[in-house]
């Protein structure tokens, strides 16, 4: 399944492709990367990467690469590992894309493609307590906090997305 290519205003999200794995890398080197798993060495980063690019395959839907421009700066998607009790929308964005509106443009975008492209079902992010610029950037796009955490990590929120009207 080749990942359908998704433009906003500034953005291109995309399917990822080897030669983005370098940085992708470089960014589960960093502590950046502690609320999604990381750190890593390069070898569990590329499990990550191959990870993200097997969903596609097997589910129909995953993670896209964000270009800002003609650069790779992050990653946003749709994820249901069998460990999760929803669907995932999750974002991560490189330290210097940060701040300039990037993750929310990228994340409305894969949030709107879900909605208009998979069957009817809760959309969630798990977000770990400590993830104060994810958690304000859910409720920037109108997700609640429910008040149970999620079975699979009681250090994180599950914070539920509005459905389209």
């Amino acid at each position: 399944m080749t990942p359908p290519v998704l433009t906003t205003e500034r953005l291109t999200l995309r399917g990822p492709r080897e030669a983005d794995f370098e940085r992708f890398a470089a960014f589960y080197a960093t502590d950046r990367s502690c609320h999604i798993g990381g750190p890593l060495a390069p070898y569990a980063a590329w499990t990550v990467f191959a990870g993200d690019i097997g969903h596609w395959q097997m589910k129909g839907f995953g993670f896209w690469s964000v270009d800002f421009g003609d650069e790779y700066v992050g990653t946003v998607g749709i994820h249901y590992p069998p460990h999760h009790a929803d669907l995932e929308l999750g974002w991560s964005v490189f330290a210097h894309a940060e701040g300039k509106g990037i993750a929310r443009e990228a994340a409305e975008a894969a949030r709107g493609w879900a909605y208009a492209s998979l069957p009817p079902q809760r959309l969630v992010s798990y977000i770990a307590n400590d993830n104060d610029r994810s958690i304000r950037l859910a409720e920037r796009m109108g997700a609640v906090r429910e008040s149970a955490a999620p079975a699979h990590d009681l250090n994180s929120g599950t914070w539920l997305h509005p459905v389209p009207a």
